[in-house]
């Protein structure tokens, strides 16, 4: 995979109702079609789902793990990196994508969404947290479908960075 792909992480969490599992798998899916990388946290619930539709999409799937123990990983992941960094390893995520898509959520993925925008990736949401600050620097940009939320985390995605 080439180091100009974009990164996409996919946030959301790692319990997930029915709805949100099939929503990630299919944001999974996009992302690969489109030659993307995807970043998650590598356990289960979104993670495990999105991991699922890139992988059997022929993508490739990176998972920052929040403990130290590989085996804890999904086993969707092309790659698997044992943070030992427990919820601090949500800034790496954050960090190492070009966009983020949150599906759904709870509060790891709220501190996800507001690391992502203090830094300023931008992030689309899925029936997630709804962020707007006045007079600050972005927003979480809620998108209807899985296919309008990988065509914006693309279109808002510069390659290589």
């Amino acid at each position: 995979m080439p180091a100009e792909a974009p990164y996409i992480g996919v946030i959301g969490a790692s319990q997930a109702s029915e709805r949100e599992l099939a929503l990630a798998e299919r944001v999974g899916e996009l992302i690969a079609a489109r030659g993307a990388v995807v970043i998650c946290g590598g356990e289960g619930g979104v993670m495990d789902a999105v991991s699922r539709g890139a992988t059997r999409s022929g993508g490739m799937v990176v998972g920052l793990l929040p403990g130290e123990d590989r085996s804890r990983a999904n086993p969707w992941l092309t790659v698997a990196l044992p943070t030992g960094l427990g919820e601090l390893r949500n800034a790496l995520i954050v960090r190492a994508c070009n966009a983020l898509i949150a599906v759904g959520g709870s509060w790891g993925t709220l501190s996800e969404i507001a690391l992502a925008l203090r830094v300023g990736r931008p992030v689309f949401g899925l029936g997630t947290w709804e962020l707007e600050r006045p007079g600050a620097a972005g927003a979480v940009v809620a998108v209807s479908d899985p296919a309008e939320a990988v065509e914006a985390a693309l279109a808002g995605a510069p390659s290589g960075s």
